[in-house]
């Protein structure tokens, strides 16, 4: 495109709204790359709103933007808008471009994460700075309330409010991929922004200090003091993002990091909160994360862990010689911090909310995963291997368990409350429960949540008599925030345990210990129902491999009947023998885990398994409520609900006629038709011979019971329910030739037809010794068959 000329902003954006619908992205982020180097701030700042709007969709979802979350790897315009959205791209160009002028973007409050709504709607401060002096009032009484950003905030807050606002999936597409447009950008900003090694990287867009202007605070904003109740000097201090002028280049740029994660915890996470968690439940609807919004933040979680862990030992906070080096980095500080005081309360809240809301289903481990990366910081380190929590400092990990208690304990109650109400058999849920078992089975991870227990239970009467336990939880003096010098060391370890609880929980929180006898019966409880689903997963891996080896020789070399009942695509797959030999082995390590964590001997395991007693063959206890009606079973309230929560299921298997299955991969569709209608046509003319030949007790009538009649049955207690007419219906002697129309069949009689022309054998001699072998083959199966049996 030629170089734009210069013209009145309005007519740009009438042009760039143009060419929304007449030019292909990567022409459009060209000509918008060209417009941002070549305008002035004073005309891009009126394109700015409409242009973030256009790529990352309007806040209520109506508008999609340009679909990151749908855009994958393989999308021709998913290279587009990652070069043009990274950090160094041309958009982030625009926001710092703006940022120098210190304009200022609304966003209605009604967008905000539920608690900060609720605290700015009743005249309180929020807690997060990010929201603070920066509230708008209308200027008549019919607009709502809005709070004004800069430009950097602006486009952080549409860049993680894309992941929550409400989206509309086209048909064939799929979100929550971890290939997404969207998931790599996040990617990159948290590489870019929270580098491991070395220095946040300069902006281009620079001031005469080097760096973009951190915003100031504002002085022509409405503050809290006067719309509100309290005056920010009654309330808590946190971290005062705004640099001074004098600042260090370094502390210049430290504020886009915070910016940047506090607006990803703050849109992502906070949606619960201690004081307003009941108020959000009524008149207004929990927040309900999907799997890839938790995906996105194990993504946060696993590079927050790298982050901070990138800290030299000597700087760590538990290190001695931290505290002798006063003039630390800002980035420093924030890496020494970020974990503890940015994202702890409130992934916790989150955590919390999922473990007791999620659907009992395999979609659940998005949840899992996201929790054992937060408590397992150790493996986001520099080193290539994993280290031992008690072995590779011992001390550093140790104050993470103490300071992430609840952490530990309380949510593995959670998932203790969801393992014992899931189906264990089925292998999703074993590898689940397998994965936290190996967790806290590492060596010295239960006896580092043991002895912070044990801290915790000490006498607490000192606690309440301290005047400086608020020097642990909040900043030092006012205007120095979190990144201020080093804070002296907190040397009593129980009150910091019990300060952590404290601030997860509430002064009336009642803690229930992890290795407390309360707590070790729901153990107990948990391994009796492992050795159980161990049992039934064997005895149904033990099933299905008796069924495939008393398989017919024809059926092995495709010549007998396909088995399209089990094949059907709405069986469970974690029914097959393999699946369940894992699953076999999960149960086997997890319950090998479980009894090296809490201490359980051979003993006792083997008293908790003979209390089993023997499975049920037929499942009964495993089956949904029902009553048996007219036409077979009959789902009751409380079948309904077992079923939707995954705790009790029939086995699917279709019990219609085989002919009309779906047409398989592997199968000629032409073929299938045509044979269809041809057994149809046999089936109505000689349907009362095959009747009589079936009844006659010689080796011809066992012949046609065996190849003319369903080899099924009827619907087993264990099976989904089927009307009486389809039982009565698959009773019937019928003619199948659907086999015929298998490819593997197709290509087995092309071979014996090669075979008999490269002996000299015609097509016609060559069909003869077909049918004799044939004949010969079912014979013999039919008669090893009764044999087998018999013994």
């Amino acid at each position: 495109m030629a170089t734009p000329t210069l013209q009145q902003p309005s007519f740009l954006l009438a042009n760039l709204k143009a060419d929304t619908s007449t030019k292909p992205l990567l022409q459009r982020c060209q000509d918008l790359a060209k417009i941002i180097d070549e305008y002035p701030a004073k005309e891009l700042h009126l394109i700015f709103p409409w242009l973030v709007e256009c790529v990352f969709g309007s806040l209520d979802g109506v508008i999609a933007g340009w679909n990151l979350r749908l855009l994958n790897s393989r999308c021709s315009e998913f290279h587009v808008a990652v070069e043009f959205l990274n950090p160094s791209g041309p958009m982030m160009k625009l926001v710092y471009k703006l940022q120098a002028e210190e304009y200022k973007y609304e966003i209605p409050v009604n967008y905000l994460p539920g608690p900060v709504k609720a605290c700015i709607q009743e005249g309180v401060l929020p807690d997060c700075p990010l929201f603070h002096n920066k509230l708008q009032f209308p200027l008549t009484g019919n607009l709502a309330l809005s709070i004004a950003l800069n430009p950097f905030e602006f486009f952080a807050f549409n860049f993680a409010n894309c992941l929550i606002a409400p989206k509309s999936v086209p048909p064939g597409q799929q979100g929550g991929c971890t290939d997404t447009a969207y998931f790599v950008l996040v990617d990159m900003y948290l590489k870019y922004f929270l580098p491991g090694e070395g220095n946040v990287p300069s902006s281009p867009c620079s001031d005469a200090r080097g760096s973009v202007t951190a915003p100031s605070p504002r002085s022509s904003g409405v503050s809290f003091a006067g719309y509100g109740l309290h005056t920010p000097s009654l309330l808590k201090h946190h971290i005062f993002h705004q640099p001074s002028v004098n600042a260090d280049p370094a502390a210049q740029e430290i504020w886009r990091s915070e910016t940047l994660l506090q607006m990803f915890v703050e849109i992502w996470l906070h949606h619960y909160s201690l004081d307003m968690y009941q108020k959000l439940q009524s008149p207004q609807e929990p927040f309900s994360p999907s799997e890839e919004h938790v995906l996105v933040v194990r993504l946060l979680v696993k590079h927050l862990h790298a982050f901070s862990n990138s800290l030299k030992p000597e700087q760590l906070a538990s290190s001695p010689a931290a505290h002798s080096h006063p003039h630390a980095s800002p980035l420093e500080e924030f890496k020494r911090v970020v974990v503890q005081r940015f994202v702890q309360q409130k992934l916790f809240l989150f955590l919390q909310h999922c473990f007791g809301h999620w659907p009992l289903d395999a979609s659940f481990r998005a949840v899992l995963e996201t929790w054992l990366s937060y408590i397992q910081p150790w493996r986001y380190t520099a080193e290539k291997t994993q280290p031992d929590p008690a072995r590779t400092g011992p001390e550093s990990w140790e104050t993470f368990v103490q300071e992430n208690l609840l952490v530990y304990t309380k949510l593995f109650q959670g998932f203790l409350n969801r393992a014992v109400r899931t189906d264990l058999v089925n292998a999703k849920n074993a590898l689940m429960v397998f994965r936290v078992a190996k967790v806290f089975a590492q060596p010295g991870l239960a006896e580092l949540v043991q002895r912070g227990e044990q801290l915790f239970l000490e006498p607490d009467h000192v606690l309440h008599h301290r005047q400086h336990h608020r020097a642990y939880l909040t900043p030092g003096p006012a205007g120095t925030g979190y990144l201020s010098p080093r804070q002296r060391a907190v040397t009593d370890t129980a009150f910091r345990v019990k300060s952590h609880v404290l601030v997860l929980e509430g002064t009336d929180c009642s803690y229930r210990q992890m290795f407390g006898s309360e707590l070790r019966g729901a153990v107990m409880r948990l391994v009796q129902i492992i050795a159980q689903a161990r049992q039934t997963a064997k005895r149904i891996s033990d099933q299905s491999s008796e069924a495939a080896a008393g398989g017919s020789f024809l059926t092995r070399f495709w010549f007998g009947p396909p088995d399209l009942g089990n094949g059907f695509s709405g069986a469970e797959p974690e029914d097959t023998g393999e699946v369940l030999k894992k699953t076999h082995e999960f149960l086997d390590r997890a319950l090998e885990n479980l009894c090296q964590i809490f201490k359980l001997n051979q003993g006792q395991l083997a008293q908790l398994v003979s209390c089993l007693g023997p499975v049920q063959d037929d499942d009964q206890d495993l089956l949904p409520d029902c009553t048996q009606g007219e036409d077979g079973p009959v789902l009751t309230d409380l079948g309904r609900r077992q079923i939707v929560n995954g705790l009790r299921r029939f086995h699917i298997q279709y019990q219609g006629d085989p002919e009309l299955q779906p047409i398989r991969s592997y199968e000629c569709a032409v073929l299938v038709r045509l044979l269809y209608r041809a057994s149809t046509a046999v089936n109505h003319r000689f349907g009362p011979h095959f009747s009589a030949l079936c009844s006659r007790p010689d080796l011809l009538g066992r012949l046609a019971r065996r190849y003319l009649l369903d080899q099924e049955g009827p619907a087993g207690p264990g099976r989904s329910p089927a009307t009486r007419q389809t039982q009565e219906w698959r009773r019937r002697p019928r003619l199948s030739l659907r086999p015929l129309a298998s490819y593997r069949v197709l290509l087995v009689l092309l071979l014996v037809y090669l075979g008999g022309a490269v002996l000299a054998r015609g097509p016609g001699s060559s069909s003869l010794l077909l049918l004799l072998g044939g004949a010969l083959v079912l014979g013999l199966v039919v008669l090893l068959g009764d044999t087998l049996r018999a013994r």
